[in-house]
């Protein structure tokens, strides 16, 4: 092989995942909090939420703190959560959204951290950053939706798998899977698939080879037509039985899935999760906002590849640093990108908010199938997928 003949491998997992159910739940708790401050009256960019979750068999816990309209209950929070985890689908023995036992232990916001954001700190009069961190952003040509590869062809496996489920075509699935596609590169670019794994809770009942059957059309229906590997390397609940699953067979937290939410490992990442936290954290924005930069570079035809890395410091509004990557692919200068994109895009947090419209309760919907790649919808969901900046960008193509 040469440097640009490889292999790759990305994994997804489902909205049923332990850790998937808790990120859904925090950013369920984030969209209420969003929601009744519009109803209220309640200015939304004075919301505040950092919610962790935590799960086990038929119990879940909330721990974190908040700031928002008084109108919010606790009734309404036990609401919120309750129906996520009966819209994905857990009616089992052991994690019922029925008969669960929900522990609230959310408070209000610390009032340090709160001066520090909403003042800034020193001679930075504006909103600062919620926390220092390094975010980054990514996009690539290898799909129409600029994500790399064996991510995507992850995330669609399961997301098919969980659409036959609702409707209720496949109910022999129950909803904790993963999956792992293993991508093929010639000469850097993806050629075919090397393997597929899909590991799925099921029905009690089924046979391995049972299952194997329903996930092979799936596989099948969702990648290219002469990708599918050779049947030695298609692995479908290899360890055979999978019935007792979700929070009841693995105990799940919030943000322990960040390479699955962002490229699959194909680009760096900052360390720091999404779900559960409003806008101000930049671990949430800046990487959405470092997401949207990045697409937009490659759409508009200035690289193939583009990594782009922000840098924030807890309270100062602007970001420390931008770095951009083109991976010698650019049809313009680096340097010279940096300063267009630092002029076209306020990337404080309040500007990051303005532009991409975050105050909204748009999270739920993110906390599945990845936060990048998706299609921007009607409520403002997604909005770092928009390609709207391509114009202002082309004029830098050497």
């Amino acid at each position: 092989m040469t440097e640009a003949d490889f292999l790759f491998t990305s994994e997804s997992v489902s909205e049923g995942h332990p850790d998937k159910v808790c990120d859904r739940v925090s950013d369920e708790v984030v969209d209420l909090y969003f929601r009744e401050a519009l109803k209220a009256g309640y200015d939304p960019a004075r919301v505040r939420v950092a919610c962790e979750t935590a799960a086990t068999t038929n119990q879940v816990a909330l721990l974190g703190e908040m700031r928002g309209p008084d109108t919010i209950t606790d009734d309404m929070v036990e609401h919120v959560v309750r129906n996520a985890i009966k819209d994905i689908g857990y009616e089992q023995e052991g994690f019922h959204w029925e008969k669960l036992k929900l522990h609230n232990w959310l408070h209000g916001q610390s009032e340090d951290i709160a001066a520090g954001v909403d003042e800034g700190t020193g001679t930075y009069t504006d909103e600062g950053a919620g926390d220092q961190g390094i975010m980054f952003g990514y996009a690539s040509d290898e799909t129409d939706e600029l994500m790399p590869a064996p991510i995507s062809f992850s995330h669609r496996i399961l997301k098919r798998m969980a659409e036959l489920r609702h409707s209720g075509e496949r109910p022999e699935f129950e909803p904790d899977a993963k999956s792992q596609v293993t991508m093929a590169y010639r000469d850097g670019k993806p050629i075919g698939i090397d393997a597929v794994v899909v590991s799925t809770q099921h029905k009690d009942g089924l046979s391995a080879s049972d299952v194997r059957e329903l996930v092979r059309p799936v596989i099948t229906e969702v990648l290219p037509d002469g990708w599918l590997p050779k049947e030695e390397k298609l692995y479908v609940n290899p360890t055979g039985k999978f019935v007792i699953g979700g929070p009841d067979g693995d105990a799940g937290l919030t943000g322990r899935k960040i390479i699955v939410d962002t490229y699959g490992g194909s680009a760096p990442h900052g360390g720091g999760a999404f779900s559960g936290k409003d806008p101000t954290k930049v671990d949430r924005s800046a990487a959405y906002a470092a997401r949207y930069l990045a697409k937009n570079v490659v759409a508009a035809g200035l690289a193939k590849r583009c990594t782009l890395q922000l840098s924030y410091a807890i309270g100062v509004a602007q970001p420390l640093s931008i770095n951009i990557n083109l991976h010698d692919t650019a049809n313009t200068d680096e340097r010279k990108l940096e300063k267009r994109l630092m002029e076209i895009m306020d990337l404080s947090p309040r500007g990051i908010r303005t532009t991409l419209g975050l105050n909204k309760p748009i999270y739920a919907r993110t906390a599945a199938y990845g936060h990048f790649g998706r299609a921007p919808d009607n409520e403002g969901g997604f909005s770092w997928e928009k390609t709207d900046l391509v114009k202002d960008l082309k004029d830098l193509a050497g």
